[in-house]
């Protein structure tokens, strides 16, 4: 896609993480975005005025993986 085209402040990074909910804490989640932010900027020269970051926490229930949701898997030990 070519963004020559668009307003300087419209060329943003947006980065969306998805986690399930289990636990992880405020404080993990300001490090979370912190960290990407100085990633986007350090290996892609990226603005960390402009950087967006999205953390959604999904419930294990609604998680699937090789047929099985998160919630029976760790129930399973796996």
């Amino acid at each position: 896609m070519n963004l020559s085209g668009f307003r300087e402040e419209w060329k943003m990074p947006f980065v969306n993480i998805k986690i399930t909910n289990e636990g992880v804490t405020p404080e993990k989640k300001a490090d979370l975005i912190k960290g990407v932010t100085n990633l986007l900027q350090n290996i892609l020269g990226k603005n960390p005025q402009k950087t967006v970051v999205v953390i959604e926490e999904v419930e294990t229930d609604n998680w699937g993986i090789g047929g099985e949701t998160v919630t029976v898997r760790r129930k399973m030990g796996k």
